[in-house]
């Protein structure tokens, strides 16, 4: 057993370099084939215009400045200048190799960058592209994350996602034996989806062997089509409690090896519809280490075992 019912980013970092390390946003200013019209043009009904992006890139600051601006920031709160920037707006293998890699070497030319994490589809990878990561793992600790939102082929057709599960399977099948940690991205509380659903993608995802996982809330964004369902009354928002049992539900299913990167996600406030609990996270968080507290669970309880 960890301190903490599950094994955090922090307590992974420190264990491997021996210190704290940030992850830091980085926005390079990529597409998306569910919005340039490849797949689609609306993307998921979840994600607005700025696909999580800063908006730094459409402001012109190049990357080695965001990161350079990130670490300043961290050094002064922190007292740690360790870093990994994170490609996280819309889709960071979205783009011709010799581009990728030239905005990857841009970020791992600035002093005290660690590794990268790199946010993306798993219908966006190939073998030049897996290729280029596995090199940088000789000298660098890479994570790429690829959003799958849910094991549920229905819900990912009803969410608009542009792929199924199988080639979630099929990406994780491809990177693996390379050295690059892998990161599944799933949400809590889509569209249509019970409990029980959700606790079908914990068990299909702790069965993969993966290395990581983030879990996230639905909140409703202005200007998406999930906004228009709410207003119509079509959706209902979990509440906090309620997701807060369904994190420790989940990952009790996963094994203790897996490192749980995030519990909930951090809606903008100016974009932010519902839920306004949204806003709460230290409140959320708290929520949950005192259920796990409650339920005398942790990572890793439930693993393996039948719904």
């Amino acid at each position: 057993m960890h301190k903490k019912p599950y094994r955090d980013l922090n307590t992974y970092f420190r264990t491997r370099f021996g210190c704290r390390v940030h992850k830091v946003t980085v926005d390079a200013g990529l597409n998306c084939p569910n919005r340039d019209g490849t797949l689609s043009t609306g993307g998921c009904i979840y994600c607005n215009a700025k696909g999580s992006g800063t908006g730094a890139h459409r402001h012109g600051v190049p990357i080695t400045r965001q990161i350079e601006r990130s670490k300043d920031r961290i050094a002064r709160r922190f007292k740690t200048n360790q870093i990994m920037p994170y490609f996280q707006a819309f889709t960071n293998t979205y783009a011709p190799v010799k581009q990728l890699k030239a905005m990857y070497d841009e970020a791992l030319a600035v002093k005290n960058v660690v590794g990268l994490a790199i946010g993306t589809r798993p219908d966006c990878v190939d073998t030049a592209v897996l290729d280029l990561l596995e090199n940088y793992t000789r000298s660098h600790l890479i994570w790429i994350e690829y959003g799958l939102q849910s094991a549920h082929d229905h819900t990912l057709s009803r969410i608009n996602r542009g792929h199924d599960f199988a080639c979630f399977e099929r990406a994780v099948s491809a990177t693996r034996n390379r050295n690059i940690n892998i990161c599944a991205h799933v949400i809590l509380g889509l569209p249509g989806e019970s409990r029980q659903d959700m606790l079908e993608t914990a068990d299909a995802v702790a069965a993969m062997g993966i290395e990581g996982i983030k879990l996230h809330l639905l909140y409703v964004v202005r200007g998406t089509p999930m906004e228009t369902l709410y207003r119509d009354g079509r959706y209902r928002c979990l509440e906090q409690r309620e997701y807060a049992e369904l994190v420790c539900s989940f990952i009790e299913r996963l094994p203790e090896t897996m490192i749980i990167q995030r519990l909930t996600g951090d809606p903008h406030p100016k974009e932010l519809v519902a839920p306004a609990w949204a806003l709460e996270k230290k409140e959320t968080m708290d929520l949950i280490r005192h259920i796990f507290k409650e339920k005398d669970t942790w990572q890793g309880k439930k693993f393996a075992q039948p719904l």
